[in-house]
Protein backbone atom coordinates (compact mmCIF):
# COMPACT_ATOMS: atom_id res chain seq x y z
CA UNK A 1 0.00 0.00 0.00
CA UNK A 2 1.31 3.52 -0.78
CA UNK A 3 2.27 5.80 2.07
CA UNK A 4 2.24 9.05 -0.32
CA UNK A 5 -1.40 9.89 -0.92
CA UNK A 6 -3.91 9.44 1.39
CA UNK A 7 -8.08 8.82 0.44
CA UNK A 8 -10.09 11.71 0.94
CA UNK A 9 -11.89 9.51 3.23
CA UNK A 10 -9.16 9.43 5.19
CA UNK A 11 -8.79 12.77 5.74
CA UNK A 12 -12.20 13.28 6.39
CA UNK A 13 -12.06 10.83 8.87
CA UNK A 14 -9.28 12.61 10.94
CA UNK A 15 -10.66 16.09 10.42
CA UNK A 16 -9.87 18.22 14.10
CA UNK A 17 -7.65 15.79 15.42
CA UNK A 18 -4.47 17.38 16.63
CA UNK A 19 -1.14 15.64 15.75
CA UNK A 20 0.06 15.46 19.28
CA UNK A 21 3.64 14.01 18.64
CA UNK A 22 5.67 15.61 15.56
CA UNK A 23 9.34 17.41 15.17
CA UNK A 24 9.99 19.83 12.86
CA UNK A 25 12.23 22.95 12.07
CA UNK A 26 13.49 25.04 14.07
CA UNK A 27 15.54 22.13 15.81
CA UNK A 28 18.76 21.06 16.32
CA UNK A 29 18.85 18.54 13.78
CA UNK A 30 17.64 18.46 10.03
CA UNK A 31 13.69 18.63 9.76
CA UNK A 32 12.05 18.34 6.09
CA UNK A 33 9.95 22.04 7.18
CA UNK A 34 9.08 24.58 9.61
CA UNK A 35 6.45 25.14 12.27
CA UNK A 36 5.23 28.67 10.82
CA UNK A 37 5.07 26.66 7.79
CA UNK A 38 3.50 23.51 8.49
CA UNK A 39 0.81 24.63 10.15
CA UNK A 40 -1.11 26.23 7.06
CA UNK A 41 -0.96 22.72 5.79
CA UNK A 42 -2.25 21.23 8.18
CA UNK A 43 -4.93 24.00 8.13
CA UNK A 44 -5.83 23.43 4.67
CA UNK A 45 -6.42 19.56 5.28
CA UNK A 46 -8.63 20.26 8.23
CA UNK A 47 -6.70 19.24 11.33
CA UNK A 48 -7.04 21.15 14.57
CA UNK A 49 -3.06 21.40 15.73
CA UNK A 50 -0.28 20.14 16.58
CA UNK A 51 1.71 19.44 19.58
CA UNK A 52 5.23 20.52 18.58
CA UNK A 53 8.01 17.62 20.62
CA UNK A 54 11.57 18.57 21.11
CA UNK A 55 14.31 16.46 22.81
CA UNK A 56 15.83 18.98 23.63
CA UNK A 57 14.29 22.42 24.51
CA UNK A 58 11.04 23.58 25.67
CA UNK A 59 8.24 24.59 22.70
CA UNK A 60 5.51 26.67 24.47
CA UNK A 61 7.10 29.77 23.48
CA UNK A 62 7.48 28.59 19.66
CA UNK A 63 4.01 27.59 19.58
CA UNK A 64 2.62 31.13 20.92
CA UNK A 65 4.23 32.74 17.91
CA UNK A 66 2.82 29.83 15.54
CA UNK A 67 -0.80 30.51 16.79
CA UNK A 68 -0.29 34.40 16.48
CA UNK A 69 1.02 33.86 12.66
CA UNK A 70 -1.82 31.16 11.99
CA UNK A 71 -5.07 32.47 13.22
CA UNK A 72 -7.57 29.77 14.40
CA UNK A 73 -4.68 27.44 13.93
CA UNK A 74 -3.72 25.76 17.87
CA UNK A 75 -0.06 25.37 18.27
CA UNK A 76 0.62 23.30 21.26
CA UNK A 77 3.94 23.34 23.51
CA UNK A 78 5.36 21.42 25.41
CA UNK A 79 8.56 19.92 27.58
CA UNK A 80 10.45 16.70 27.66
CA UNK A 81 12.84 16.05 30.83
CA UNK A 82 16.18 15.44 28.82
CA UNK A 83 19.44 16.56 30.66
CA UNK A 84 19.27 19.84 28.32
CA UNK A 85 16.85 21.33 30.69
CA UNK A 86 17.73 19.47 34.24
CA UNK A 87 16.20 15.98 34.21
CA UNK A 88 13.40 15.56 36.42
CA UNK A 89 13.19 19.33 36.97
CA UNK A 90 9.81 20.42 38.52
CA UNK A 91 10.92 24.30 38.12
CA UNK A 92 11.02 23.83 34.15
CA UNK A 93 7.64 21.75 34.20
CA UNK A 94 6.16 24.65 36.25
CA UNK A 95 7.99 27.30 34.23
CA UNK A 96 6.68 25.35 30.42
CA UNK A 97 3.19 25.52 32.18
CA UNK A 98 3.25 29.64 32.87
CA UNK A 99 4.58 30.11 29.32
CA UNK A 100 1.37 27.73 28.01
CA UNK A 101 2.97 23.61 27.17
CA UNK A 102 0.23 21.24 28.03
CA UNK A 103 2.20 18.45 27.20
CA UNK A 104 5.42 16.96 29.49
CA UNK A 105 7.31 14.09 28.21
CA UNK A 106 9.07 11.84 30.38
CA UNK A 107 12.99 11.48 29.60
CA UNK A 108 13.55 10.48 26.17
CA UNK A 109 17.08 9.70 24.47
CA UNK A 110 18.37 10.93 27.94
CA UNK A 111 16.23 8.18 30.02
CA UNK A 112 18.02 5.15 31.61
CA UNK A 113 16.35 3.23 30.06
CA UNK A 114 17.29 3.99 26.44
CA UNK A 115 21.11 4.70 27.41
CA UNK A 116 21.03 1.17 28.86
CA UNK A 117 18.97 -0.44 26.24
CA UNK A 118 20.38 -3.44 24.61
CA UNK A 119 17.48 -3.74 22.00
CA UNK A 120 18.49 -3.45 18.48
CA UNK A 121 16.57 -2.30 15.24
CA UNK A 122 15.24 -5.00 12.97
CA UNK A 123 17.48 -5.57 10.19
CA UNK A 124 16.32 -2.96 7.55
CA UNK A 125 14.87 -0.58 10.24
CA UNK A 126 15.88 3.30 10.01
CA UNK A 127 17.72 4.15 13.16
CA UNK A 128 16.09 7.62 14.72
CA UNK A 129 18.14 11.02 14.11
CA UNK A 130 18.85 11.76 17.65
CA UNK A 131 20.90 8.68 18.16
CA UNK A 132 23.16 10.19 15.66
CA UNK A 133 23.18 14.07 17.86
CA UNK A 134 23.82 11.93 21.04
CA UNK A 135 27.12 9.88 19.62
CA UNK A 136 28.15 13.31 18.75
CA UNK A 137 27.59 14.55 22.19
CA UNK A 138 29.37 11.66 23.67
CA UNK A 139 32.27 12.33 21.38
CA UNK A 140 32.64 15.37 22.35
CA UNK A 141 32.47 14.78 26.30
CA UNK A 142 28.97 16.52 26.71
CA UNK A 143 26.57 13.71 27.49
CA UNK A 144 24.33 14.43 29.96
CA UNK A 145 24.13 12.15 33.03
CA UNK A 146 21.39 9.32 32.28
CA UNK A 147 17.79 10.49 34.12
CA UNK A 148 16.63 8.19 36.11
CA UNK A 149 12.17 8.35 37.00
CA UNK A 150 13.03 5.63 39.48
CA UNK A 151 15.26 4.67 42.49
CA UNK A 152 17.58 1.82 43.38
CA UNK A 153 14.68 0.51 46.01
CA UNK A 154 11.97 0.55 42.70
CA UNK A 155 9.78 3.42 44.07
CA UNK A 156 9.39 6.64 42.34
CA UNK A 157 11.81 9.39 43.17
CA UNK A 158 10.53 12.44 44.47
CA UNK A 159 12.14 14.50 41.80
CA UNK A 160 9.44 12.41 39.79
CA UNK A 161 6.60 13.02 41.79
CA UNK A 162 6.94 16.98 42.13
CA UNK A 163 6.62 17.09 38.38
CA UNK A 164 3.49 14.97 38.69
CA UNK A 165 2.13 17.51 41.22
CA UNK A 166 3.05 20.16 38.62
CA UNK A 167 0.87 18.12 36.12
CA UNK A 168 -1.73 17.66 37.97
CA UNK A 169 -1.95 21.32 38.98
CA UNK A 170 -1.67 22.69 35.35
CA UNK A 171 -3.42 19.60 34.20
CA UNK A 172 -1.24 18.70 31.75
CA UNK A 173 -0.70 15.77 29.51
CA UNK A 174 1.69 13.26 31.06
CA UNK A 175 3.60 11.45 28.19
CA UNK A 176 6.03 8.14 29.49
CA UNK A 177 8.61 9.26 26.85
CA UNK A 178 11.45 6.57 26.20
CA UNK A 179 11.34 4.76 29.95
CA UNK A 180 11.10 1.06 30.38
CA UNK A 181 7.53 -0.46 30.42
CA UNK A 182 7.95 -1.48 33.70
CA UNK A 183 8.94 2.30 34.81
CA UNK A 184 5.96 3.71 32.91
CA UNK A 185 3.44 1.62 34.96
CA UNK A 186 5.20 2.45 37.90
CA UNK A 187 5.03 6.40 36.97
CA UNK A 188 1.23 6.29 36.42
CA UNK A 189 0.49 4.34 38.85
CA UNK A 190 1.77 7.80 41.17
CA UNK A 191 0.54 10.23 38.59
CA UNK A 192 -3.43 8.42 39.44
CA UNK A 193 -2.07 9.17 43.09
CA UNK A 194 -1.00 12.60 42.57
CA UNK A 195 -3.81 13.52 40.44
CA UNK A 196 -3.00 13.42 36.67
CA UNK A 197 -5.85 13.30 34.87
CA UNK A 198 -4.69 12.74 30.81
CA UNK A 199 -1.85 10.53 30.66
CA UNK A 200 -0.68 8.61 27.08
CA UNK A 201 2.15 6.07 27.07
CA UNK A 202 4.66 7.28 24.17
CA UNK A 203 5.11 4.70 21.41
CA UNK A 204 4.77 1.83 23.37
CA UNK A 205 5.75 -0.59 19.83
CA UNK A 206 9.29 1.16 20.14
CA UNK A 207 12.12 -0.87 20.36
CA UNK A 208 12.87 0.58 23.88
CA UNK A 209 9.79 -0.10 25.13
CA UNK A 210 8.44 -3.02 23.59
CA UNK A 211 5.44 -3.82 25.55
CA UNK A 212 3.35 -6.36 25.81
CA UNK A 213 -0.50 -6.13 25.12
CA UNK A 214 -0.85 -7.38 28.79
CA UNK A 215 0.93 -4.15 30.16
CA UNK A 216 -1.04 -1.99 27.67
CA UNK A 217 -4.46 -3.21 28.32
CA UNK A 218 -3.54 -3.09 32.64
CA UNK A 219 -2.58 1.06 31.84
CA UNK A 220 -5.82 1.47 29.74
CA UNK A 221 -7.81 0.24 32.62
CA UNK A 222 -5.88 3.00 34.84
CA UNK A 223 -6.69 5.54 32.27
CA UNK A 224 -3.54 5.77 29.93
CA UNK A 225 -3.94 5.80 26.37
CA UNK A 226 -1.97 4.03 24.39
CA UNK A 227 0.15 6.07 22.00
CA UNK A 228 0.20 4.45 17.75
CA UNK A 229 3.22 6.67 15.74
CA UNK A 230 2.85 6.29 12.12
CA UNK A 231 7.06 6.24 12.06
CA UNK A 232 7.40 2.93 14.21
CA UNK A 233 6.00 0.19 11.44
CA UNK A 234 6.72 2.98 8.44
CA UNK A 235 10.54 2.44 9.58
CA UNK A 236 10.42 -0.98 10.14
CA UNK A 237 10.72 -0.92 13.75
CA UNK A 238 7.65 -3.23 13.95
CA UNK A 239 5.72 -4.70 11.70
CA UNK A 240 2.67 -3.12 10.15
CA UNK A 241 0.60 -6.61 11.07
CA UNK A 242 1.76 -6.20 14.62
CA UNK A 243 1.04 -3.14 14.98
CA UNK A 244 -2.39 -3.37 14.00
CA UNK A 245 -2.83 -6.21 16.06
CA UNK A 246 -1.55 -4.73 18.86
CA UNK A 247 -4.17 -1.95 18.44
CA UNK A 248 -7.11 -4.66 18.30
CA UNK A 249 -5.55 -6.57 21.27
CA UNK A 250 -5.85 -3.28 23.25
CA UNK A 251 -8.88 -1.55 21.99
CA UNK A 252 -9.49 1.22 19.43
CA UNK A 253 -10.74 3.67 22.50
CA UNK A 254 -7.65 3.42 24.05
CA UNK A 255 -5.22 3.96 21.82
CA UNK A 256 -4.62 7.80 20.32
CA UNK A 257 -3.09 8.77 16.68
CA UNK A 258 0.29 10.42 16.45
CA UNK A 259 2.59 11.04 12.96
CA UNK A 260 6.33 11.38 14.88
CA UNK A 261 6.76 12.70 11.46
CA UNK A 262 9.21 15.37 10.46
CA UNK A 263 12.11 13.74 9.49
CA UNK A 264 13.56 14.41 5.97
CA UNK A 265 13.40 11.63 4.78
CA UNK A 266 9.46 10.58 6.04
CA UNK A 267 6.38 11.42 4.20
CA UNK A 268 4.50 14.86 4.75
CA UNK A 269 3.84 15.84 8.35
CA UNK A 270 0.15 16.80 7.41
CA UNK A 271 -0.06 13.33 5.88
CA UNK A 272 0.84 11.05 8.96
CA UNK A 273 -2.54 10.78 10.13
CA UNK A 274 -4.54 10.26 6.94
CA UNK A 275 -2.34 7.91 6.19
CA UNK A 276 -2.48 5.60 9.03
CA UNK A 277 -6.42 5.94 8.60
CA UNK A 278 -5.93 4.57 5.76
CA UNK A 279 -4.17 1.96 7.06
CA UNK A 280 -7.04 0.92 9.73
CA UNK A 281 -9.56 1.08 7.00
CA UNK A 282 -7.62 -1.20 4.82
CA UNK A 283 -7.31 -3.66 8.05
CA UNK A 284 -10.87 -3.37 8.85
CA UNK A 285 -11.58 -0.92 11.46
CA UNK A 286 -14.53 1.39 11.34
CA UNK A 287 -15.24 5.11 10.89
CA UNK A 288 -15.88 5.69 14.57
CA UNK A 289 -13.09 3.65 15.72
CA UNK A 290 -10.89 5.98 13.76
CA UNK A 291 -12.78 8.95 14.43
CA UNK A 292 -12.16 8.03 17.86
CA UNK A 293 -8.22 7.38 17.47
CA UNK A 294 -7.27 10.27 15.97
CA UNK A 295 -9.44 13.17 16.97
CA UNK A 296 -11.26 12.58 20.16
CA UNK A 297 -8.62 11.02 22.16
CA UNK A 298 -6.33 13.36 20.11
CA UNK A 299 -7.63 16.57 21.48
CA UNK A 300 -8.39 15.19 25.05
CA UNK A 301 -4.47 14.64 24.96
CA UNK A 302 -4.10 18.36 23.62
CA UNK A 303 -6.16 20.04 26.00
CA UNK A 304 -8.93 20.89 23.76
CA UNK A 305 -11.39 19.08 25.15
CA UNK A 306 -12.43 17.86 28.32
CA UNK A 307 -14.20 14.81 29.00
CA UNK A 308 -15.16 12.48 32.07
Amino acid sequence: MADSAPSRRARELVAGAYDIHIHVAPDVMRRRIDDLSLAPRFAETGLAGFVLKSHYVPTAERAAVVRAAVPGFDAVGAITLNGSVGGMNPVAVELAARSGARVVWLPTVDSANQRECTAHDPEGARPPMWARLQEELRADGLAADPVDVMGPDGGVLDHTRQVLRVIARHDLTLATGHVSSAESEAVVDAAVEEGVRRMVITHPEFTSQRMEPERQRRLAAKGALLERCFTTPHTGKISWETWLRTIRAVGPRHSVLSSDLGQPFNPPVEDGLALLADRLLAAGFTDEEIHVMAVRNSRWLAGADDRA
